[in-house]
């Protein structure tokens, strides 16, 4: 009889300390390092609470974007310096720490965007400064191997202070993983590639781009859950295009509608954009001297968007943003006012309210999860 207690007692002990790890999440943060940040960050978050705790630090030169292999194992992060770099890290799930693997030049200067194929075999990196496009095999220890392809953008458009030259920034796989949208912030231009998984080449691909307005600086891109929309965030005028997608990755657009507050007349900066987990709402951040996010809501058959509201980061330079797994919560992270705020996210409205809770950071600009195992 003892023996059946105890086993009831260890497997009941087994559950909870399961499902406390279902709720756990590590966020993993990439920072600006020119003040007194060292690094990428990684905290660990509780999705049913909010609550957050310092994990460990990672030392890496700007490491302003970063992206999470498919299998979590391991972390990718661009070094946006003048020639840039792009580094992999080896990500232990038990102690949340990251471990350097190796270092690649980007194939040009400032990269600021990267991202993991659907296989995790390879990794496509943007360069803003140079205008360039870079493809790296993953090795099997989660290294990067040398470039099997790179692209270089040319060519200006009429903002003479911005638009000087190509500006690649974004890298933007399609839900099929077979086509790359690139949106170049100096061409007012989204570059669209046809993308080899088995030799890690990128080809232009029919139509081989999109056109925004005159001006409108494409910068950040998302795929709607279900493949069929596409919402491009317009940096330069605050705006957003929807587009709907091709069968063949083409991008046919339905709508332009301003990201900004409507009563908002001050100096422009959206910076990112990102569909709800439950593809309901779209979101973009706002920064100049906005510093909001703007709230849509997704029509389900047309994908076009209806303004809901706009909602202060409450901080300064909102960057990069995110949603937990559940979709409960929106964390914002505040370049210039160091620190991420957690925001309650309604399901139902769309509309987000401060949780109270915050993570401090210097100069945080990309978040990502992984889950705690």
């Amino acid at each position: 009889m003892k023996k059946i207690v105890c086993l009831l007692l260890c497997l009941a002990a087994g559950a909870v300390l399961s499902a406390q790890k279902g709720k756990e999440q590590y966020l993993v943060i990439g920072t600006y390092t020119s003040t007194v940040s060292d690094g990428i960050y990684v905290f660990k978050f509780n999705t049913e609470t909010g609550e957050n705790s310092f994990v460990s630090v990672a030392i890496a030169s700007n490491p302003s974007f970063l992206t999470i292999s498919p299998n979590k194992k391991f972390v990718y992060a661009v070094n946006e310096n003048a020639p840039g770099q792009v580094t992999s890290f080896s990500f232990d799930n038990k102690t949340g720490t990251l471990t350097e693997l190796n270092q690649q030049p980007s194939q040009g200067k400032h990269p600021c965007y990267i991202t993991t194929d659907n296989t995790g075999k390879w990794v496509i990196a943007g360069n803003y400064s140079s205008g360039t496009v870079a493809v790296y095999p993953v090795n099997k220890d989660g290294s990067l191997g040398k470039p099997t392809d790179s692209v270089l953008h040319e060519g200006s458009s009429v903002n003479t202070d911005r638009q000087e030259a190509a500006h690649v920034h974004a890298t933007v796989l399609n839900k099929n993983n077979k086509t790359l949208y690139v949106p170049d912030l100096g061409l007012d231009k989204v570059m669209i590639y046809s993308f080899d998984t088995k030799a890690g080449k990128l080809k232009e691909s029919v139509p081989p781009f999109i056109m925004t307005e005159p001006g409108a600086g494409p910068r950040h891109m998302d795929i709607h859950p279900n493949g069929k929309f596409a919402y491009l965030l317009e940096e330069l005028t605050g705006s957003v295009s929807a587009y709907r997608v091709e069968k063949n990755g083409a991008l046919s657009l339905q709508q332009n509608i301003s990201c900004l507050p409507r009563d908002y007349t001050g100096p422009v900066g959206s910076a990112d954009i990102h569909v709800s987990p439950d593809g309901k709402f779209l979101y973009c951040s706002n920064r100049g001297e906005s510093n909001t996010i703007g709230i849509f809501s997704i029509h389900p058959s047309t994908g076009e968007l209806e303004w809901v509201d706009h909602q202060s980061t409450l901080g300064r330079t909102p960057r990069n943003f995110i949603f937990d797994p559940t979709g409960n919560f929106l964390l914002a992270a505040n370049q210039n006012s160091d620190e991420i705020i957690i925001f309650k996210r309604d399901k139902n409205t769309g509309l987000l309210t401060d949780t109270g809770k915050k993570i401090k950071v210097a100069k945080p600009v990309c978040l990502k999860w992984i889950p705690v195992e």
